[in-house]
């Protein structure tokens, strides 16, 4: 049971980190302020990042363990205020959130990637968790 759930996580972080790559690379090649050109390179690296993790995850190795669980640390927040905003998901994710006036919303989605890193955000606050990469977080730590 664990080999099978350890390669559905390897293939949504090889799948999602592969989707954003493809995704950003147009964006990345076009000429454009030097700001997003950055925050596309941060986007970029963290989406490599976690295609590598997934790939030595389905290689069953202790290092793709160890950065299969970091991969997934980095999609756990969900946080949009008016400063900053991060949120990170490779393959797919479930939400749970809340805005600054407590409505906690669930939204989901899978077979998807996505990454919001922006200073200055939504005129409505919120934060959450990323249940899937927590579920995920927890099912690596299995030994």
């Amino acid at each position: 049971m664990r080999q099978i759930l350890f390669r559905l996580i390897g293939i949504l972080e090889v799948a999602g980190g592969f989707y954003g790559m493809v995704q950003l690379l147009p964006g990345l090649l076009a000429f454009g302020p030097l700001r997003s050109a950055a925050i596309g390179l941060i986007a970029f690296a963290l989406y490599a990042f976690v295609l590598v993790a997934g790939v030595l995850l389905l290689e069953n190795s202790e290092r793709g363990i160890h950065l299969s669980s970091i991969a997934q640390l980095l999609q756990l927040p969900v946080l949009g205020t008016a400063i900053f905003s991060y949120g990170l998901h490779c393959g797919g994710f479930i939400n749970l959130f809340t805005t600054i006036h407590l409505h906690p919303e669930l939204a989901w989605h899978f077979g998807s990637q996505g990454l919001r890193l922006a200073f200055g955000g939504p005129s409505t606050s919120y934060f959450g968790v990323n249940l899937l990469a927590l579920l995920s977080w927890l099912i690596l730590k299995l030994r």
